[in-house]
């Protein structure tokens, strides 16, 4: 007789995912900052940013996919783990951070993670 995985057995994507769109986000930004990260490195990467705010965005756009990446390597073992409350927690905290970036950015990435957030809050039940 087989016995049913439980749901949060299911196969994991989530952080599959986000590692996915974690990528697209990098990849992004090395080719539309282009020209500010090559300015970063030939100034020599260390207090290069200062006030210039083309540079700024540049770094935390850059930054946030990393970021990104490493949330994304935290959830895939999570969801093999089946201890639903870390996936809760991550799954709103996803879900906040995108609806925000929605709100604030309409035309950006942001939605993405949406799919991502929701379903980490429904896989932990």
């Amino acid at each position: 007789m087989m016995m049913n995985p439980s749901p949060l057995a299911s196969r994991p994507w989530i952080g599959h995912w986000l590692m996915a769109v974690a990528a697209l986000h990098t990849l992004f930004a090395l080719l539309v900052f282009r020209l500010p990260l090559l300015s970063i490195v030939q100034r020599g990467v260390f207090n290069t940013v200062g006030q210039d705010p083309m540079s700024a965005a540049t770094v935390w756009f850059f930054l946030f996919g990393v970021v990104l990446a490493l949330l994304a390597m935290a959830i895939t073992p999570l969801e093999r783990s089946n201890i639903a409350a870390p996936l809760r927690r991550l799954g709103w905290g996803v879900l906040a951070l995108s609806v925000l970036g929605v709100v604030l950015m309409p035309a950006s990435g942001f939605w993405l993670a949406l799919p991502a957030g929701l379903a980490l809050i429904r896989k932990a039940g």
